[in-house]
């Protein structure tokens, strides 16, 4: 199918054979199967709107099979488990279990020093989280427990409840370290009911809305105040606790300020053989209790000061995990579930802040090598777990000498994937500079805001940003491409033709209230033709005319009176006509008599606009006004995925306006939900039927060839909204 060019052989026709390029230039532009507007396509189609599924039915049926399944949903455990393939899979379980442990165990340590509370504390966030996700998590490869970002995030909640200092006097360590403990367990408690909340109401996809370039700008932004958190313990000096905006600058300026009084530092053994906290005071882990904490109560109290901090942390945890655990599932074969892995990590903050832990979520270091040295299962993280157990059952007063700038180091060293995303600046200018905007947007927010303030910055920056985006699309006037019913962009395929006599223009995003009126604006100037001008013009040739008229037809009723009062009021009757007769020219007389002048005017405006018709019908034409060169406009609608009413408006108003000047408006490639809220909007009526829309643009454009002015016994055009 196709328009062929009389003047020669296209490109194309010279791969075909002299015969079919003989046919080529013999047809006419058509279409090989019938037109199919939208009528034609409902009927062929037997086009019905979906049936409605009522999904709360199905949640509120009971039955033992309802049951069994809503337990195999969410303790995913005991489908997996029973399949386990034990000659396969343990002893590479076991390996990276072990594997795991190690990393976790200094990990937890540090971890602790960054929420601000006691080492031991990271080991409890190390045992109960990690055998909790054991059972209700769907990814294999994840290592739950400690993280930087997140440990971060509490230590500034702590710290901005239970100072280090206040009003320049120390506050006694141990009452401290206590009222810490209470807000970060709590903190956790909280985290947890958002998240288990979230997951039961199928939230899942709020993490949809933290793109990868934010996320990463976010990890990258926290790295950088997990490393300044830690140079204290580096150079071994006593800051001031800074919390809120700008609190990182005032931190690296105060260790600027104090780096003369920073103190050498050895390792474990070194700082037990000499003593180096009693002779050097050189700050080191201490006391690590033997045994678990008996689970406590949260302080209900602390929720109406915790509750921002806590959505924050439990969506930017969420976002994280799932993040790396479809990462894993993509590569490994597998399905994660994000409604489950939020319920998962939502038990494990849950229960978790009953035992004294501080929120957690994934470490990516510690995924890696779970993934790496064998690990097919969360059996890995059981094991991980279990040896966790035993050092805070027996092994834990090892490490009481261990200096705290060993465990500063080990946070720093761990650091260095994500300092590594600061590559991404680089990658993201030649790929995508809006991912770059946001990237950079997240980055700084989180350094000048700190973590909480920065992530709501960033998530309303990218919202906004794609707001902006739809505000600006990229809008064409399509060509057919040669011998083919494929349209495109005229200015990017130098072979795509506009057909003689019809436009057709596209937008790239969907039209609603934020852009409908860029998108009538860029129709008219992509058209070529001043329609506002045009519109203006007519009416006002047409007002005057319909004024000529009106004054000659009162000049001529003027002169009629004249002659009647000069001839005399004498009327003959003939005598034969009868009283009937009589009383009925009476009664038309009476009725002529009591007309209005503004029915007279209205009767003279319509004689008018017969009478400025040009012989083939153009108004325009006959007012001496210029005719558009095109007698058809068809809107491709493909990008269109919802309509409003302010896109209802704007398309009624678009045909009202192109009419105005002669111009006959089609519509073409609209999805069935469109053309449904099409409907629902009383957007088709007598003016604007389905007859106006097309099932593609070829048919669209096929039919305006074959009506190339408006059809005549159409309707009214329709009123502008």
């Amino acid at each position: 199918m196709g328009l062929a060019d009389a003047s020669g052989p296209r490109d194309t026709q010279a791969l075909l054979s002299a015969t079919q390029a003989m046919e080529l230039r013999r047809r006419d532009y058509h279409m090989e199967r019938p037109l199919l507007n939208q009528e034609h396509l409902e009927e062929l189609g037997r086009w019905g709107s979906a049936p409605r599924t009522r999904q709360w039915r199905t949640w509120l049926q009971c039955s033992h099979a309802r049951a069994r399944a809503l337990l195999l949903q969410h303790l995913p455990v005991l489908v997996w488990l029973p399949r386990y393939p034990v000659r396969d899979w343990l002893l590479g379980d076991l390996l990276s279990g072990l594997s795991v442990a190690i990393m976790q165990l200094p990990q937890g340590l540090a971890y602790a020093l960054l929420a601000g509370l006691p080492p031991v504390f990271g080991l409890y966030s190390s045992f109960y989280p990690v055998f909790i996700y054991f059972l209700f998590g769907t990814s294999r490869h994840i290592s739950v427990g400690t993280f930087a970002v997140m440990s971060v995030m509490v230590g500034s909640v702590t710290e901005s409840l239970a100072p280090q200092a206040l009003n320049d006097s120390m506050i006694n360590e141990t009452a401290r370290d206590a009222a810490r403990v209470q807000v970060a367990s709590t903190l956790s408690v909280l985290v947890g009911l958002f998240q288990v909340g979230l997951g039961l109401i199928h939230f899942g996809f709020v993490v949809t809305y933290l793109s990868e370039p934010l996320v990463r700008g976010y990890t990258t932004a926290a790295a950088v105040q997990v490393f300044v958190s830690q140079l204290k313990y580096v150079f071994g000096l006593h800051l001031s606790s800074h919390s809120g905006p700008l609190s990182l600058i005032y931190t690296v300026l105060e260790v600027c300020w104090k780096l003369p009084q920073s103190k050498l530092i050895g390792a474990t053994g070194i700082s037990y053989g000499m003593g180096l906290k009693h002779r050097f005071d050189v700050d080191v882990v201490g006391n690590i209790p033997a045994g678990l904490v008996p689970p406590a109560a949260p302080n209900t109290q602390l929720f109406s000061k915790l509750v921002g901090s806590a959505f924050t942390i439990a969506v930017v945890g969420f976002a994280i995990a799932i993040s790396l655990g479809k990462i894993f599932a993509l590569r490994h074969g597998y399905r994660v579930d994000s409604n489950q892995e939020l319920v998962a990590l939502g038990l494990s903050n849950l229960i978790g802040g009953i035992f004294q832990c501080f929120p957690v979520s994934c470490s990516m270091s510690r995924s890696l090598v779970q993934e790496s040295t064998g690990g097919n299962s969360q059996v890995a993280g059981a094991i991980s777990s279990l040896f966790i157990l035993l050092i805070i059952v027996k092994l834990g007063e090892l490490f009481h000498d261990l200096p705290k700038a060993v465990l500063a180091a080990i946070i720093i060293v761990n650091l260095k994937g994500m300092l590594r995303q600061l590559s991404d600046v680089r990658s993201l200018w030649k790929a995508n500079q809006a991912d770059l905007l946001i990237w950079l947007v997240t980055f700084m927010a989180t350094i000048l805001l700190n973590l909480d303030l920065g992530l709501v910055v960033a998530v309303i920056f990218s919202l906004v940003l794609v707001v902006v985006r739809t505000q600006m699309p990229h809008y064409s006037v399509l060509g057919q491409v040669p011998d083919t019913d494929i349209y495109r962009d005229v200015a990017e395929y130098s072979e795509a033709k506009e057909v003689l006599g019809v436009k057709v223009f596209r937008s790239s995003a969907t039209v609603y209230f934020a852009n409908a009126e860029f998108y009538s604006d860029a129709l008219k100037q992509r058209c070529g033709v001043d329609v506002d001008f045009l519109i203006s013009q007519k009416k006002k040739l047409l007002k005057k005319r319909e004024q000529l008229k009106l004054k000659q037809l009162q000049k001529e009723e003027k002169l009629q009176k004249q002659a009647a009062s000069s001839k005399g009021a004498s009327v003959s009757i003939n005598v034969n006509s009868s009283l009937e007769d009589m009383r009925s020219n009476n009664v038309e007389d009476c009725k002529m008599m009591q007309m209005s002048p503004g029915d007279k005017m209205e009767d003279a405006t319509a004689n008018g606009q017969e009478d400025s018709k040009a012989p083939d019908g153009s108004i325009l034409k006959a007012l001496g006004l210029p005719q558009p060169d095109f007698h058809s406009l068809i809107l491709d609608l493909g990008a269109l995925s919802f309509v409003d009413t302010v896109c209802l408006k704007s398309l009624k108003n678009i045909f009202h306006d192109f009419r105005e000047i002669e111009v006959e408006v089609y519509m073409a490639a609209c999805h069935s939900p469109v053309v449904s809220q099409l409907e629902a909007g009383h957007f088709f009526d007598a003016s604007i039927t389905k007859k106006h829309l097309f099932a593609s643009v070829h048919d669209a454009v096929t039919f305006a060839l074959q009506h190339p002015r408006p059809v005549p016994d159409s309707p009214v055009s329709v009123t502008r909204l």
